[in-house]
This record gives C-alpha cells, sequence and structure tokens, in this order.
C-alpha cells in the first residue's frame, strides 16, 4: 500500500511503516519483539516507586502512559484504539500479576531482560531487512509498530479496523 492524500493519517503511518517492514522473517520477529517491549515499558513504568500510603499504587504511571496512547490510538482508529485496550489491559492485568506474586524487583529484572532481548531481535530483524528501524525517522512510530502488529492480527480475522 502507498500512502495517499485521501487516506486516514493512521493508513498513510502504517503504508510508510510497511514499507520498512517487507521481509517475512522482519514481520514476524515484529509481530514477537513489539508486544514484548510494548509489555516491557508497562512493567517498567510499573515498577517507578509511589510513596507508601498515599494515593497512588505500583501501576499508576503505566496506567498513565496506556490512558494517553489509548487516547491517540482511539482518534486513530476507534477499532484500533478499543483493540490496544483490550491489549493494555491483558498486559496489565499480567503485569500485576507479576508484581504481586513476584515482587518488583523481580518484575524489573523480567521487563529489563524482556525489553533487552527483543529490541535485539528488532536490530537483527532490520540487519535481515537492509533497512534501518521506522523509529529513526520519527519517534511516532514507537506508537505505530503496537497498532501496526494488532492491525495484521485483526486482518487476519477478518476485522476491518
Amino acid at each position: 500500500m502507498h500512502a495517499t492524500a485521501d487516506m486516514r493519517p493512521i493508513d498513510r503511518w502504517f503504508a510508510s511503516y510497511s514499507g520498512d517492514h517487507r521481509n517475512a522473517i522482519n514481520q514476524r520477529i515484529h509481530v514477537v519483539a513489539v508486544p514484548a517491549i510494548l509489555w516491557s515499558v508497562i512493567a517498567l513504568l510499573w515498577c517507578i516507586p509511589v510513596p507508601p500510603g498515599g494515593w497512588f499504587k505500583p501501576g499508576i504511571f503505566a496506567a498513565l502512559a496506556m490512558v494517553a496512547a489509548s487516547a491517540y490510538y482511539v482518534r486513530a482508529s476507534r477499532v484500533l484504539g478499543f483493540g490496544m485496550l483490550a491489549v493494555f489491559f491483558a498486559m496489565s492485568v499480567l503485569t500485576w500479576w507479576l508484581h504481586a506474586t513476584y515482587g518488583t524487583r523481580t518484575l524489573l529484572t523480567l521487563a529489563i531482560a524482556v525489553f533487552v532481548v527483543a529490541w535485539i531481535a528488532q536490530f537483527v530483524g532490520h540487519k535481515i531487512e537492509g533497512r534501518k528501524p521506522s523509529f529513526l525517522t520519527d519517534l511516532t512510530y514507537l506508537l505505530i509498530g503496537p497498532a501496526w502488529v494488532l492491525a495484521k492480527g485483526l486482518r487476519k480475522l477478518g476485522i476491518a479496523w
């Protein structure tokens, strides 16, 4: 798909992002690594300390980031926006459980490990692709990547977004 003036902004973002992700191996790597990076960022934000006994609970900074990102996604496409809300909810439940079960230190260690390994995988994929990662041209692509992966999944399910 080539970007055209009559396309929605999200479609233009996806067309550009897809141009940097043509190789099937790189696409498969991204389908695994992008959600892993997204989860690891949520988990890292979850680990930011909050004052004891206050209004804020662990995960508040992750929640605020997810609300902000959700607003972006819903404006881009309602279907993608609500899909990303579902993804955020699932990742939050997982992160809450890991935090409650294993504590902040283990969650932090796991999040850092996943973050590093997933980014290494991304750069390996781009080496195979022969193209630089999209976010090096515009940081907005850090938000586009997760929605692009979701859109690929929705397309396979026959759901228009």
